[in-house]
């Protein structure tokens, strides 16, 4: 069974860790109502998705 032989390093072990970290969230604007959406996503505020309405939005 492997057993390491020297404890590892902080150092080793965050430079391990340094891709591990989460990225934002990419965003683009709805071509339709101007909120935020992800790409390739159906706007939630008005149900546009590629310049059509795809789900009935949620207007009151």
């Amino acid at each position: 069974m492997a057993v390491p032989k020297k404890k590892t390093s902080q150092s080793r072990r965050d430079m391990r860790r340094s891709h591990h970290a989460l990225s934002a969230a990419n965003v683009n604007e709805c071509s339709n109502c101007g909120e935020q959406v992800r790409p390739h996503h159906v706007c939630t505020a008005c149900g546009h998705y590629d310049g059509r309405e795809v789900v009935a939005g949620a207007e009151a």
